[in-house]
């Protein structure tokens, strides 16, 4: 067990760049899904309300 933990370790301390340029990429992606997300559920309830209302 430890051993698997320090061959892990290891493997990100020989790219930093990689895993920090994929820990930026999968914030950002994070962002733009909970971006859309939120917007199609406005977009949806503004429909509905539309709908109820007209």
């Amino acid at each position: 067990m430890l051993m698997a933990r320090r061959g892990r370790h290891g493997a990100t301390r020989r790219q930093p760049k990689g895993q920090a340029l994929e820990r930026w990429l999968d914030r950002w992606l994070d962002r733009v899904v909970t971006v859309a997300v939120v917007t199609a559920l406005v977009i949806g309830l503004s429909a509905v309300l539309a709908h109820w209302l007209l």
